[in-house]
């Protein structure tokens, strides 16, 4: 840039005074033509780099990712070549998919069975409430027996006692010859016939009594022995169902690995390192990479000295010149500064803490974002160039920054290269 401006500068000392000599040149002005270019173009490189700082240190930087196969297999398809731009979703690399085809075949086949087995243990449980509604109605139906048992034995006690009597009543009568024996034998029969059924249905009674009485807690035997079954069977049902589930989330698992066996890029890009080839065994190791993408995204950083960003700020105006485009300017505008460098880690150990110091002294990182105008334009990823930063101050002096970016610019189609041959 100093070569340019003083060029510059001889030319307008040239013109003014060798030329048409329109001033002489003597001492008085030999001094001063030395002295004010050595002044102003300090002046001026002490503006520009304070509001119009420049870089020749700009590094374009995509993003790559590493491609692993996520399983385990022999490779039976590679349709992606080597330096190939590549879509998102589109095949990289496909394993032989058979074992897990089957492994997905057997786990819906073990799903259907365990559905099945879940159907059936809950038509068991449904049928166990059911009998359970039927055995806390036999409550009250033995309630209602209870009191027609006690009813029909106080009925025959009372018969009972009226029959004795008149055996006793015939007894007398026909001691003294007034009575029938006939009568006599048929009060006997019928005492005989009475007391037989009160003992029956003294019996019946126990037994409603027995049947009442026997309880587990504040249920019935026959109620708690129905809610014992619908315990069971709600077991098997949470059993055959936790099987189920485990079944189906080993079937989600196998079906995503069979999903894995294709690869796909995970977006726009470039795929390098693409040596794998069919028949080949990958495995699901991290750092054993299959082949590497490159997106097509790209972030664009600029290093500048400490002392340079004082004035910078987020929205800036910015401009930037590549290598591999000679002669073009790329708009763009600041978008973060990195106010962080390894200078400043602090590594803390069993000791003292230990500064990370790597000499020389490290520059701080600018993100530019590029305007929507250049973002078509395809960016190498570790392209280098330059750039320029524009502040909100003095703005005057941002023209020369332009005019001396354009200039360098166009000056990268000039290729230098010594051509050395060895015999």
């Amino acid at each position: 840039m100093e070569i340019l401006l003083l060029g510059i500068y001889s030319f307008f000392v040239w013109l003014i005074f060798i030329k048409p000599k329109l001033l002489p040149w003597t001492t008085p002005w030999k001094v001063g033509v030395a002295i004010f270019p050595v002044v102003m173009i300090a002046i001026l490189l002490l503006l520009l780099n304070i509001f119009a700082p420049t870089t020749t240190d700009v590094r374009v930087i995509n993003y790559v990712v590493p491609i692993v196969s996520q399983v385990r297999g022999r490779v039976v398809e590679v349709p992606v070549e080597n330096n190939r731009p590549v879509k998102k979703g589109d095949v990289l690399f496909t394993i032989d998919p058979t074992p897990y085809q089957n492994e997905v075949h057997s786990l819906e086949a073990k799903l259907a069975s365990d559905e099945a087995r879940v159907g059936a243990d809950r038509a068991k449980l449904s049928e166990a409430r059911a009998r359970l509604a039927n055995a806390e109605s036999t409550e009250p139906q033995l309630q209602e027996e209870l009191r027609e048992a006690t009813g029909k034995v106080g009925q025959l006690m009372a018969s009972l006692e009226l029959a004795k009597k008149r055996v006793g009543q015939n007894t007398q009568l026909v001691s003294t010859g007034a009575g029938n024996k006939f009568d006599l034998e048929r009060a006997q029969t019928d005492v005989e016939e009475l007391t037989a059924q009160l003992a029956a249905a003294r019996a019946s009674e126990q037994q409603v009594r027995e049947k009442l009485g026997g309880r587990v807690g504040k249920d019935l035997a026959t109620v708690a022995e129905v809610k014992s079954q619908i315990a069971t069977a709600e077991a098997q049902v949470k059993m055959s169902e936790a099987a189920a589930a485990t079944t189906q989330a080993q079937l989600e698992n196998a079906k995503w690995d069979l999903s894995q066996t294709r690869t796909v890029a995970p977006g726009n890009g470039r795929m390098v390192n693409v040596w794998l080839r069919p028949g080949a065994f990958v495995g699901q190791v991290a750092l054993s990479e299959q082949m590497t993408f490159v997106d097509n995204s790209y972030q664009i950083y600029a290093l500048f000295n400490q002392n340079e960003l004082h004035q910078v700020e987020p929205g800036n105006e910015a401009e930037i010149t590549l290598d591999t485009y000679p002669g073009r300017i790329i708009k763009a505008h600041v978008d973060s500064i990195l106010w962080a460098q390894s200078q400043g880690q602090m590594d803390a150990n069993g000791n003292l803490p230990q500064t990370t110091f790597t000499p020389p002294p490290g520059r701080f990182p600018v993100k530019l974002v590029v305007a929507e105008a250049d973002q078509a334009l395809f960016l190498a990823a570790g392209a280098r160039g330059s750039a320029a930063i524009y502040t909100e101050h003095l703005t005057l002096v941002h023209i020369i920054r332009k005019v001396l970016l354009r200039v360098s610019s166009y000056l990268n189609w000039i290729v230098i290269k010594h051509h050395i041959s060895l015999h």
